[in-house]
């Protein structure tokens, strides 16, 4: 009998244990592939990067060879850094480095590529270099040579004794922190060396949009973690979400300017919960979001914007317009910016949130209204008539309506402009005319609000 069972098993077991190990190789193959294509990737974008550095400090040295009075060779020198720091930032952005600090030398490239764009793109036969963006230029030229040289040695090194990619990763993953890895060690050498370069006058322009805007948030007596938890309590317990009795108070960056809070209320039912961000000056809120379930959509669009609506006028917001709408399933997204004088002021931006199940707002987001936000901001008269700036208008575009708004271009800079809401070529548009100069400051396509 045992025999029999024997000589019936043997075979089944047999071929199991083939089938097993074909299944194995095979997922081994398959696992050594992906790892293959993986290093090949980031050997890739390093090498990449590398050259491109060099090729950036190469353009800068031929952007400042040629004659001061050669605008033309000057803003092409200026376009090719912008377009190769650009390159740079990608290739970065394509290692394994999210866990290891190199945010200085990424915010390095990014003044970079800002301030060769933004210089390039105005009318330098009008406003050339002046003498302290030559100045930054010879700066930029040695310190990218510097930063060149030491990822060339890395590079050497990943060449010479064949260093994987693949292990960095391991590295950076691992709670051991690897001291004697040779890429990672170069790349922190890389990131200190260009925080030493933040000295740099890079000018207003490019520094408002790097350091924090407005000092709003400056403003006030500091909160401690005992006065947001009350904070928050009230808040949550006026969504008309139920009773919340217990908050989770976070201080997020802490001993910094730019400290914050984030508070967690939990309800005494269901386990539902409210999130909510202040600032530590002045408690304001930042940010709300309402975790609960959202059912199917039952409510209109114009029901929700009612409710958003009410929503920032019982919050303490009364001169908001709406002027974006944007629906995700069953969530639907309004974007308000601040009313004066009949004038949108779309820097002060308020995102809420609502569900459309029933109508409730679930988010809300108001970072820019409380870093942009100045009351009675000076808004400047129009130079142009609506007439005259209509001219700019492509004659297919179909306008459907016109306001004035204030915006902030390409430089950063807040410019009055007539805003024209149309259509042309089957899609819908605003386009916003500068109301002094008459140059289309922005053309901006407005999507279809349904995703799924």
């Amino acid at each position: 009998m045992y025999y029999r069972l024997s000589a019936v098993m043997f075979p089944i077991v047999t071929l199991l244990l083939i089938g097993a190990l074909i299944w194995g190789y095979q997922e081994n193959q398959q696992k050594n592939s992906i790892l293959i294509k993986a290093e090949n990737q980031y050997q890739r974008a390093f090498h990449d990067l590398s050259y491109h550095m060099d090729k950036l400090h190469n353009e800068l040295g031929n952007t400042l060879a040629v004659n001061s009075t050669s605008q033309a060779m000057q803003r092409k020198g200026l376009l090719n850094v912008w377009r190769i720091t650009s390159e740079a930032q990608s290739e970065i952005n394509q290692l394994p480095l999210t866990l290891m600090p190199f945010n200085q030398a990424e915010d390095f490239l990014s003044r970079i590529s800002k301030f060769s764009y933004q210089t390039a793109m105005r009318d330098m036969n009008k406003e050339p270099l002046s003498v302290k963006e030559v100045n930054n230029l010879k700066s930029l030229y040695k310190s990218s040579g510097e930063i060149s040289n030491n990822l060339q040695k890395v590079q050497n090194k990943v060449i010479n004794n064949n260093l994987r990619w693949m292990d960095v990763e391991a590295a950076i993953a691992s709670e051991h922190k690897a001291q004697d890895n040779t890429i990672i060690d170069g790349f922190k050498t890389v990131d200190k060396q260009s925080g030493e370069y933040s000295d740099l006058d890079w000018g207003p322009t490019i520094s408002n949009v790097y350091d924090r805007r407005a000092a709003r948030k400056l403003d006030g007596i500091p909160m401690t973690a005992e006065q947001i938890k009350r904070k928050a309590l009230k808040f949550a317990n006026s969504s008309g979400r139920g009773t919340f009795t217990k908050v989770q108070v976070i201080e997020n960056g802490k001993g910094t300017e730019w400290s914050s809070y984030t508070a967690t209320a939990y309800a005494n039912h269901k386990g539902e919960k409210i999130s909510m961000d202040f600032t530590r000056r002045g408690g304001l809120l930042i940010s709300y979001v309402d975790h609960r379930n959202v059912g199917p959509k039952a409510v209109s669009v114009s029901t929700a914007r009612s409710k958003a609506d009410t929503f920032l006028k019982q919050k303490g917001y009364p001169h908001m317009t709406a002027v974006a709408y944007d629906e995700y399933g069953n969530l639907g997204n309004f974007t308000y910016v601040r009313k004066q004088d009949d004038v949108l002021i779309y820097p002060e931006k308020i995102t809420v949130r609502v569900a459309l199940d029933n109508g409730d707002v679930v988010g809300f987001q108001a970072s820019d209204f409380i870093y942009e936000h100045k009351d009675n901001r000076k808004i400047p008269k129009p130079k142009l008539t609506l007439e005259q700036a209509r001219k700019v208008l492509n004659p297919e575009y179909k306008e459907e309506y016109h306001r004035l708004s204030l915006i902030k271009n390409e430089m950063s800079q807040e410019v009055l402009c007539y805003e024209f809401g149309g259509r042309i070529n089957g899609s819908r548009y605003r386009i916003f005319v500068n109301s002094n100069t008459g140059n289309e400051e922005v053309v901006e396509e407005i999507k279809s609000h349904n995703r799924r």
